[in-house]
């Protein structure tokens, strides 16, 4: 990139306050700004720049965020970045704008819903906020809540189907032989030995078939979810509601939800639909981890085939002793638990480090995962694998 470039760019990063120095520099770089140049330039400065129109200064005379006469303007800028910058950065932009101009209350004006990109961040402020969506918003919000359920869906509900049914075929083989169940790696590796030269075919003595997953009741894997809904966990809800439906559609497991803050809600007869699933959270308040797991204890029937996640920031209100000693209680019965700390929508953890400290000390995996690396943690879990080397796996990323 020449000097030119590299001026223009920090120009229009660094706002128009700065032109008089940079055209110092090198007066061509700036009267060479192209007419998108300067689009971009206009359509920064209105949040950036606490004079731009967002910002009160320019047109915002009368026209700041919340007046009715400013929504046509913030949905033709709202189109304008979408234009112009790169959808990661159009995120970026959409929060800023969303922080720094008071723009939140305008989210629920449909015409303006209509022009933001998806992001999780956004969901997640719309989720806290869903109370106050007025009537006329009620179908533009769903819609694009639903957008980002099916972006989320789009990236996990493939691998997390694979990864279950990998493992619950190849827990153990079967005497009833199918075609379609044939351990094709297996029986050439035990037959190997009988190899005939003559014909250049192995003659196995035996052939190996998968185990089907069985849809009796009483063999399936039961999976309980127990989801902190407290007001920091809006990214990890919308990314466990996902998950919890693609599960839930799966015959081979039993899989109940359960959202909790200081008050518990049963979510899983809202599985059929992530987005449903999602509306049935309430975003905010205190937690008592310890009352929603002695809730979910309820739920397993046979511990040596029962997973349990519990998905939150661990930032405990009730009785944190007692949560300690029911982890260790389910443990100590045969059941699978696992903790899945909570993260942002860039994927930063968030937690309370001394309760995840002792979590793991009692042998419990305790850890945050980015989402896409969830089907393979599933995978492990059913699998019987150790979570620990996960773990360890994880930090190094």
């Amino acid at each position: 990139m020449d000097i030119k470039e590299d001026i223009k760019r920090w120009r229009l990063i660094l706002g128009k306050d700065t032109e008089e120095d940079f055209s110092s520099m090198d007066s061509e770089a700036i009267s060479s700004f192209s007419e998108e140049d300067w689009l971009m330039d206009r359509a920064l400065d209105a949040i950036y720049n606490p004079t731009g129109k967002f910002m009160g200064g320019e047109s915002g005379a009368g026209t700041g965020a919340g007046k009715g006469s400013s929504n046509p303007q913030i949905s033709k800028w709202l189109g304008d970045i979408r234009n112009l910058f790169d959808k990661e950065l159009v995120k970026i932009i959409q929060t800023d704008a969303m922080d720094r101009c008071g723009l939140k209350q305008l989210i629920f004006e449909p015409e303006i819903l209509e022009q933001v990109e998806p992001d999780i961040n956004l969901a997640s402020t719309i989720m806290l906020l869903k109370e106050q969506i007025p009537q006329k918003s009620k179908e533009s919000v769903r819609a694009f809540i639903k957008k980002i359920v099916e972006e989320i869906n789009k990236l996990l509900e493939s691998d997390i189907k694979r990864a279950v049914r990998a493992a619950l075929n190849k827990r153990q083989h079967s005497p009833i032989p199918s075609a379609s169940a044939l351990d094709f790696k297996r029986t050439i590796q035990r037959g190997i030995k009988n190899y005939n030269k003559k014909l250049k075919k192995i003659i196995p003595e035996h052939y190996y078939f998968f185990e089907r997953a069985s849809t009796n009741p009483s063999s399936k894997f039961t999976v309980i979810l127990d989801i902190d809904q407290s007001g920091s966990m809006g990214e990890s809800v919308i990314y466990s509601s996902v998950m919890a439906c693609i599960l839930a559609s799966m015959a081979a497991l039993k899989t109940r939800i359960v959202a909790f803050d200081t008050n518990i809600v049963d979510l899983t007869e809202k599985s059929d639909d992530p987005v449903d699933l999602l509306y049935g959270f309430q975003l905010g308040g205190g937690t008592d981890i310890n009352k929603s797991i002695t809730y979910c204890m309820n739920y397993i029937e046979n511990p040596k085939k029962t997973i349990f996640f519990l998905i939150s920031d661990l930032m405990e209100g009730g009785n944190r002793g007692g949560m300690l000693r029911h982890l260790q209680e389910m443990k100590d019965s045969g059941v699978i638990v696992v903790c899945l700390l909570a993260i942002s929508g860039d994927g930063q953890p968030y937690y309370d480090s001394q309760m995840a400290g002792k979590i793991s000390s009692m042998g419990i995996p305790c850890f945050a995962c980015n989402p896409e690396k969830l089907p393979l943690l599933l995978e492990r879990v059913l699998k019987g694998l150790d979570l620990n080397s996960f773990q360890e796996e994880f930090k190094k990323k």
